[in-house]
């Protein structure tokens, strides 16, 4: 059975990443409503822990996994490792005495337990003991209900965190009702503001970006870039030298890492620094997830035996607006991109779009759509969750 696996960043307060939420479906040919949830995790767990990773798709940080009430009572999460993972009990899971003692024994045993979806009653006070992390849905619930359950929830030691925050204005009002952890896009949002224009030197590293991506730009003169500035020089050579590659034989020099590399390698990469300069003040997560749409449009593009720079560059600049706070017409009007990536960026049309589509939709777990989108583009879509694990291992050791 293919199992498919995408991850929901989740933040602290200082917008970094606390853990994912690992979003799935058993594959592209049958509905996700027609499994029930015990079959359902027991997909994932099988996928991600024995045949994928935790490491690989978590990136090192914690996975909250839902489980239903009958794997809670089985003890499925005990055999999993509590450092791992984060239990999430889902809202429809009924606390009786048998669901609230597998509960307590995972307490018990180091386990994190959080409650998705909470809507106070105090049937659920049991577990609301038991629990470190308290999820609420601001896409659910009022803004005065939740200011209520915040405060009958202050008399316990758990955590809140905050759902389906879609701006920065959400994001900073959770913050100051008591919610210390935050999971939804406003990371990914621009902040747009009136009369703002793009700086000199924004504009030349992005201009730097355009002209690294076109066939005529020389490969001395990425090499001397990349020599005249140590920070690009230093995260190429860690680049290349971290687990992702396996060398036998480290790189040490700049010209043996473009040789490696080659020209089209090195260009993209150095690509890469300069976008990551530019989201300096930004969550690391706005870049992270550029690269790894980069990432993946790019392997889309060798699949398909079409240019895999313009590709790559539709994901890099798919979140544009968001690192520099301008709407993305504004930002294209100064860039010489090509009218397919513009209009993909912009309007959402043209020959590209759906390519930049298929990747959002992944993110965001919308699998009845991918399904659609997959055959329309007739895509392999075995080869989908290789390139979205491909691409977060590959953002990892770049990030």
């Amino acid at each position: 059975m293919d199992v498919f696996v995408a991850r929901q960043p989740i933040f602290n307060k200082h917008q970094k990443i606390y853990a994912y939420e690992l979003l799935f479906r058993n594959g592209l040919v049958n509905a996700f409503p027609s499994v029930d949830g015990a079959e359902a995790t027991s997909s994932l767990l099988s996928s991600s822990f024995f045949t994928i990773g935790i490491e690989q798709i978590a990136s090192g940080h914690k996975a909250f996994i839902n489980f239903t009430a009958e794997m809670l009572v089985r003890g499925v999460p005990a055999l999993l490792p509590k450092d791992n993972i984060v239990v999430e009990i889902l809202e429809n899971v009924q606390p009786t005495a048998e669901v609230i003692a597998a509960c307590r024994d995972l307490v018990n045993k180091g386990y994190v337990l959080a409650l998705d979806d909470f809507v106070y009653c105090k049937a659920l006070i049991p577990l609301i003991e038991l629990a470190q992390i308290i999820k609420v849905d601001f896409g659910l619930l009022s803004i005065v209900e939740i200011a209520e359950m915040v405060q009958v929830l202050k008399k316990y030691s758990c955590k809140l965190l905050a759902e389906k925050i879609e701006t920065n204005e959400e994001f900073l009002l959770a913050g100051s009702m008591g919610f210390v952890y935050f999971q939804g896009y406003f990371f990914s949002k621009p902040e747009i503001l009136k009369n703002k224009d793009i700086a000199c030197s924004q504009l030349a590293l992005l201009q730097l970006v355009v002209e690294l991506s076109r066939t005529e730009f020389e490969i001395d003169d990425i090499e001397k870039l990349v020599n005249n500035d140590i920070s690009i020089s230093f995260k190429l050579l860690t680049y290349l030298n971290s687990a992702y590659y396996a060398r036998s034989q480290p790189i040490s020099s700049i010209r043996q890492a473009i040789a490696f590399l080659g020209e089209k390698g090195t260009r993209l990469f150095v690509s890469l620094i300069v976008m990551s300069k530019l989201s300096a003040n930004k969550p690391d997560e706005l870049i992270r997830t550029s690269c790894i749409r980069a990432r993946f449009l790019a392997l889309i593009g060798q699949q398909l035996k079409l240019d895999e720079s313009i590709f790559f560059m539709l994901g890099l600049f798919s979140m544009l607006d968001a690192i520099l706070d301008m709407s993305m017409a504004a930002l294209m009007q100064q860039l010489r991109v090509s009218d397919d990536i513009s209009g993909a960026l912009i309007s959402k049309t043209g020959i590209l779009f759906p390519y930049l589509q298929l990747i959002q939709l992944y993110e965001a777990g919308e699998w009845e759509s991918l399904d659609a989108a997959l055959q329309k583009l007739e895509l392999d879509e075995h080869k989908i969750m290789d390139f979205y694990l491909d691409a977060i291992q590959w953002a990892k050791n770049f990030i």
